[in-house]
């Protein structure tokens, strides 16, 4: 992973904000399973019929080009070849070698053979931060301007506002896109950025352990215990929109990933569910990292909040059961809660993405 940093020259600092990059103690931890990417949940039950799904999921190229995308975002800004620099082609195509070469295990990326100015790109959320085993799309344009001017970037938000530098609208806020202000090491630099170093700052710098110290100047206004509180809060919050734009996803898949999709979510069915459960038993967000469940203390009283964080998360396990079942997933059944189960599998998993799909625009409060 180092040489992925080495090779994007990313601003310093950057590897330490990532907890996959950090040595992790098991000495307070107890191990679920191991966990190769290309099997099936922890107990590797998957039925025979749906075998091809696995298989497609474990042929997934982390780079390849399709045709065409339905529905991208910026479909509609195509520009006329008269309109591109002379080199544009050659440097789009440099840049489609750079991300087939470098990109790290948790970045996927299609290309558009029609349209070279396009990208999708799927991100895995980050271990030991509040967006573990979540998808988070991408949709990316190369301008004809480019490189003299940064990629755009949208981000399919389903209305779910989980990150300070992920808005609503799908806006991407990141000095190296130009959507905020940065010291100039951090700007797009023509001929020298690259869009490896976009997709890798947004996992890296967006999607990261603490994201609500992400508001600008927050660090400093809330210092010490009280921001570390309000880090706490937030990470809970944030934890709950990535379940739900787990289940939009899973309900609506993005093209064309729809194997990557049902593949991922049925390789982590059984994971996420646990880091829910230690959640509502009172471990930290994140603290479940690698399949690692931390050992809880029973002594302590949980405030107010965490009480409605892990009754928030309790009441959204089954219809999680639901979609995860839904997909293919063979062992969610020991995390049902028959006591607030009340509906069919699938009458309940739709009302919660019509929830999501309906609600417009949902944000995280600052408390």
């Amino acid at each position: 992973m180092q040489d992925h940093f080495d090779s994007v020259d990313l601003p310093p600092g950057v590897e330490a904000s990532l907890p996959w990059l950090k040595d992790i103690s098991s000495s307070d931890c107890k191990q679920v399973v191991a966990f190769p990417r290309a099997e099936s949940s922890s107990k590797g039950k998957v039925d025979e019929i749906d075998d091809t799904v696995m298989e497609k999921f474990q042929q997934f190229k982390q780079f390849d080009t399709v045709d065409s995308f339905p529905e991208h975002h910026y479909d509609k800004e195509r520009t006329s070849e008269s309109q591109k620099p002379k080199n544009w082609a050659k440097k789009i195509l440099e840049e489609w070698k750079i991300l087939e070469e470098n990109l790290p295990d948790t970045i996927f990326v299609r290309v558009s053979e029609s349209k070279m100015e396009l990208l999708r790109v799927v991100i895995i959320g980050p271990q030991g931060t509040p967006y573990h085993d979540g998808l988070f799309f991408f949709d990316c344009l190369f301008p004809a301007n480019y490189p003299a001017f940064p990629p755009k970037v949208h981000y399919h938000s389903g209305g779910l506002r989980l990150n300070p530098n992920l808005y609503e609208c799908g806006k991407v806020c990141l000095s190296l896109l130009g959507t905020w202000h940065g010291k100039n090491s951090e700007n797009w630099i023509p001929e020298k950025s690259t869009m490896l170093q976009v997709l890798v700052s947004i996992q890296a710098l967006i999607l990261n352990e603490k994201p609500f110290f992400n508001e600008p100047g927050y660090i400093s206004t809330y210092p010490g215990a009280e921001g570390q509180r309000r880090s706490k809060e937030y990470n809970e919050k944030t934890f709950i929109f990535s379940l739900k734009t787990m289940m939009y996803t899973l309900r609506k898949p993005p093209k064309p990933f729809e194997e990557f999709v049902a593949g991922h979510f049925r390789t982590r069915a059984y994971f996420i569910l646990t880091a829910c459960k230690s959640y509502v038993e009172g471990a930290p967000v994140g603290s479940v990292v690698h399949n690692l469940v931390p050992s809880i203390s029973s002594s302590t009283t949980p405030a107010n909040g965490q009480k409605e964080f892990e009754s928030a998360v309790s009441g959204m396990m089954n219809t999680l059961i639901a979609f995860f079942t839904k997909n293919g997933s063979t062992d969610c059944d020991e995390f049902r809660s028959p006591e607030i189960y009340n509906l069919s599998s699938v009458a309940t998993a739709n009302l919660e993405v019509y929830k999501i799909e309906s609600s417009g625009t949902t944000t995280l409060t600052q408390v």
